[in-house]
């Protein structure tokens, strides 16, 4: 038994059980890719895939009950090798990223400047997408941490953890109407309105607040990025909605925020972090300057952590 054996079982999963993909992924070929699983199937006695033909199709039973058991021996590998980096190489290495827009565009800079300062051996990768996106690269390992308000507690290799809460402000021209009374979404829904993607910050609370009060919304664009929305807003289509961290007076000075947290649920931005893997030390201290109260023996303890449903059954 070898790691390049269980990392073309867990490749086979993670495409699809399309063996040209797990080629393409591990840097080799499709035979040998499958010589690699059927001489693990042959050592354990067992067919870990269903096959129709020369394709494979699913799991067996077997290779269901082997598959989190891989898991674990590539992730503790993976451990092994980052706690060696930590004393061989100190504090060189790379870190590796995953944000929305609004996280990497307004939350992280800071954070970004005061670790480069603190780690500067440290090669860091800033990667953006959709929270879907960065559970993804989360546990495919192309991204060591993952920030998002959205889906990443919804993956069991998962774990997130709470950094902090947000609201939404309407953004509009100076002099508009909202301006001035009491904001109300009744008052919104009478303008044609410019937010966020479906699945991007917070949208979901807005759909949400509009369904429960019996309210359509007059939606004219929709965008992933803040400055795309607040740039439409300027240009006189629409009222925009955005995150309250994306409208700063001095820089968006063309335009005018009105607060809307009581209009709206108020959203919560987690870290997103693989289950179980084991992080440089300097990769903890970059959490811990984006939430200060994510102490590193807070984050590895939930790292650690099993999943409700990795628990065992009772007896």
């Amino acid at each position: 038994m070898n790691f390049q054996q269980l990392r073309s079982v867990r490749e086979a999963v993670r495409c699809g059980f399309n063996l040209t993909e797990v080629a393409q992924a591990l840097h080799t070929s499709q035979p040998g890719v499958s010589r690699q699983i059927r001489e693990l199937e042959q050592e354990l006695g067992v067919e870990i895939f269903v096959r129709q033909g020369k394709r494979l199709t699913g799991l067996t039973p077997p290779g269901r009950a082997l598959l989190p058991v891989v898991e674990r021996l590539l992730t503790e590998a993976q451990n092994l090798r980052r706690i060696g980096e930590d004393f061989s190489q100190g504090d060189v290495g790379t870190l590796s990223v995953a944000a929305t827009h609004s996280q990497a565009r307004y939350a992280l800079p800071a954070v970004v400047r005061d670790f480069q300062s603190r780690h500067p051996g440290v090669s860091l990768k800033l990667h953006q997408g959709s929270p879907q996106q960065i559970a993804q690269m989360l546990v495919s390992g192309e991204a060591d941490i993952g920030i998002a308000t959205h889906s990443l507690a919804e993956q069991e290799a998962l774990v997130a953890l709470s950094c902090y809460r947000w609201t939404h402000s309407v953004v509009v021209p100076p002099g508009h109407e909202l301006l001035e009374g009491p904001l109300t979404l009744q008052r919104l829904a009478a303008y044609p309105l410019i937010t966020y993607d479906v699945g991007f910050t917070g949208r979901g609370t807005i759909d949400d607040a509009f369904r429960r009060a019996g309210l359509g919304m007059q939606l004219v664009l929709s965008a992933m990025d803040a400055d795309v929305i607040k740039t439409y807003v300027g240009l006189g289509m629409g009222v925009g909605i955005v995150a309250s961290i994306a409208f700063d007076e001095e820089r968006d000075r063309p335009l005018r925020a009105v607060d809307a947290r009581h209009l709206f649920a108020i959203n919560t931005t987690s870290i997103g972090l693989r289950r179980g893997a084991l992080l440089r030390a300097y990769a903890y201290d970059f959490i811990q300057s984006f939430a200060p109260h994510l102490k590193p023996e807070i984050v590895i303890q939930a790292q650690a952590a099993r999943s409700a449903a990795a628990q065992p059954a009772p007896l």
